[in-house]
């Protein structure tokens, strides 16, 4: 394994490839959180860093990392600290914007136009939203707004990330790590060790109930769905919201419950072999044995730290899913 760090100039003129202090990190996050790159440089004549910069991870000759110095914190013993983050930092920008007849996919490629971001594989999300008012909000609320609108009106789930300065957005089932007869795996040989814990605390519901003011009719309409066994087991677990106009109040609460009727189980794997394909938002085969269940199903990621030293390569993973399939 090889981890190469290049650093540009403010005008991008010169590249350097620095003298750096082992521990690079690289962490990643699902949702409404930039990629963020810490390593530690050695000063000397000639490396001239300076915020906005660029920097480029690429291990074993592929890229990884591309994003921009925002920090840089500096000693006696001549190293200095580094954050870099790459282009969803500029999404933590507010504004305000009004839309109709838009996707996410639309919201997302006219945010990137308005603030000058470079845009790469954005699959079409489907869902329309006949409009929407957004009000000093930061723009990675928009775009996340959207996304679960799309989700919970049975659109499926979509991951918004930066591959390598452009931004990406697919739908989860694109977010597989591997090949069929090839996934990337997590078992007992290469995870160092697990933290497990399942819940019915949060984003657990086993009721729907979502209401529509018809103002042409002057009638509240009322949908619901729910699930009776969850109920015995569980207690009355109730979502609710409101609906606007256009919306399929019926289909819309199906696909809530859908969605929520089921024990959010968590999962933490520490120290595993890395693999800089794998990131917040991919899916990844895990194979282990929980305790209370055997477990061997794709998961989704939702936060990943690489660590490179020297020629080892770990990563910390974060995973979550439904109801787990043994």
């Amino acid at each position: 394994m090889k981890a190469e760090l290049y650093i540009a100039d403010s005008g991008g003129a010169k590249v350097y490839l620095p003298s750096v202090e082992e521990g690079i990190e690289w962490t990643t996050q699902r949702r409404s959180t930039p990629g963020k790159l810490t390593f530690r440089v050695v000063r000397d004549g000639r490396l001239k860093l300076e915020e906005g910069a660029a920097v480029q991870l690429r291990v074993d000759g592929k890229p990884v990392f591309f994003g921009f110095v925002f920090t840089q914190q500096r000693d006696k013993d001549q190293i200095i600290r580094v954050t870099a983050y790459d282009q969803l930092r500029y999404l933590n920008n507010k504004d305000t914007y009004v839309y109709e007849n838009k996707t996410a996919a639309d919201l997302l490629r006219m945010i990137a136009a308005d603030f000058s971001l470079q845009v790469g594989d954005v699959e079409d999300t489907g869902f329309v939203i006949p409009s929407r008012v957004e009000d000093n909000t930061t723009l990675f609320d928009m775009i996340e707004n959207a996304l679960d609108l799309t989700l919970q009106n049975n659109r499926g789930m979509y991951i918004l990330y930066d591959d390598f300065g452009k931004l990406a957005l697919k739908n989860i089932s694109s977010m597989i790590v591997g090949e069929p007869g090839a996934y990337f795996m997590i078992d007992e040989a290469t995870g160092e060790n697990f933290d497990y814990s399942s819940s019915i605390d949060k984003d657990v519901y086993d009721k729907v109930k979502l209401i529509y003011e018809n103002e042409e009719s002057g009638a509240r309409e009322v949908f619901i769905a729910q699930d009776g066994g969850h109920i015995n087991e569980w207690g009355v677990l109730q979502y609710f919201d409101t609906l606007q106009k256009g919306e399929n109040g019926q289909a819309k609460a199906e696909a809530l419950l859908k969605l929520y009727n089921a024990k959010t189980r968590t999962l933490q794997i520490t120290g595993a072999l890395g693999d800089t394909r794998v990131r917040a938002g991919s899916m990844i085969v895990v194979n282990l044995d929980l305790g209370d269940i055997q477990l061997k199903n794709l998961m989704l990621c939702e936060k990943v730290t690489h660590k490179f030293k020297l020629d080892e390569h770990r990563m910390d993973v974060t995973l979550r899913g439904g109801e787990f399939i043994a």
